[in-house]
């Protein structure tokens, strides 16, 4: 599809915000790489955040650095929760809800990539699909009215994975049971929840609700995505290659931060960054491959997903 250039040859950056004093934040996996980075904006600019993250000792870490950096009247908290386990994700939703009156944006940062075997999560999904995907639409499903409440947004963070591996979702065997790879099974994840996030709006504005949705993708950021899960060739090449390709975590952060923020963006798009094939460079609109637009793989998604999660919802 056509893109716009927005936000002029430097692309945007923080320098476009204001104060966001009395706004809340939420991000899903912000104890380190990009979303400790937007959290580190957020705080920044006078915001309140709060961290989904499943180690309460990392987020305990990750908070007191922020505390040290801005001072300890830093609006930084923490609700503990793993995406690949669903009670988890109702128990920190419904926790949310008590501790957090308003959501000015629901950030949906956290992922596993390049998981180098076959995993199950314990409600029986691959690990990639049911952590990116099926808790975070749990998530987004079980806050959608506090979000609503503050005219908030919903800000999915993709991956240009997406338009990899079979640019489609494998409905006949969702799990890779038959033929699994770490790649395959990644780019499906990220693409699922792409396609829910694009149904999201097209839901929201068919429904007149105040709730904004974007998307974005960080490109090739040096961050700890890949530590835990992908295998020790994998690790090694990503060493060699981030070197070369990839920018800091910090600039990783900045398509999600402008996603929750900026005034000048619109359905149907993609933010991140513009240059070698949307690895690095300017944030702005990125082109989008018409397999996260379809529509009716995404309804078809949106219903499965509404029965694997045991949750049904429309904004």
């Amino acid at each position: 599809m056509s893109t716009k250039t927005k936000f002029g040859p430097k692309g945007w950056t923080p320098e476009r915000l204001g104060s966001l004093a009395g706004k809340t934040y939420l991000i899903t996996g912000a104890n380190n790489g990009a979303g400790f980075e937007a959290s580190r904006v957020f705080l920044s600019k006078g915001a309140s955040v709060v961290m989904l993250n499943r180690s309460a000792d990392k987020s305990t870490a990750a908070i007191a650095k922020l505390k040290q950096e801005f001072g300890s009247d830093a609006d930084a908290t923490f609700v503990r929760m793993d995406l690949a386990v669903l009670v988890s994700v109702r128990e920190a939703a419904a926790d949310v809800l008590k501790k957090v009156p308003g959501i000015d944006a629901l950030i949906c940062n956290a992922a596993i990539a390049q998981v180098a075997q076959q995993e199950i999560t314990v409600d029986g999904f691959e690990s990639q699909l049911g952590v990116n995907h099926f808790g975070h639409f749990l998530l987004c499903g079980l806050l959608f009215d506090r979000v609503e409440k503050s005219e908030g947004r919903i800000v999915v963070v993709g991956s240009n994975a997406y338009k990899m591996g079979l640019k489609r979702i494998q409905f006949e065997d969702l799990n890779f049971n038959n033929n699994y790879t770490a790649w395959n099974s990644y780019a499906q994840s990220k693409l699922a929840q792409m396609m829910f996030a694009y149904e999201m709006q097209g839901r929201v504005q068919a429904a007149g609700k105040n709730v904004t949705v974007q998307v974005c993708h960080p490109g090739a950021s040096r961050t700890n995505l890949l530590k835990d899960t992908a295998s020790t060739f994998n690790k090694i090449v990503w060493s060699i290659l981030s070197r070369v390709i990839a920018q800091s975590a910090e600039k990783g952060s900045w398509p999600e931060v402008m996603s929750a923020t900026e005034a000048e963006v619109e359905s149907g798009r993609l933010y991140g960054p513009t240059k070698r094939s949307q690895t690095v460079g300017p944030i702005d609109e990125c082109p989008l491959n018409e397999c996260a637009l379809d529509r009716e793989a995404a309804a078809k998604l949106w219903t499965l997903s509404e029965q694997k999660t045991s949750l049904s919802w429309s904004p």
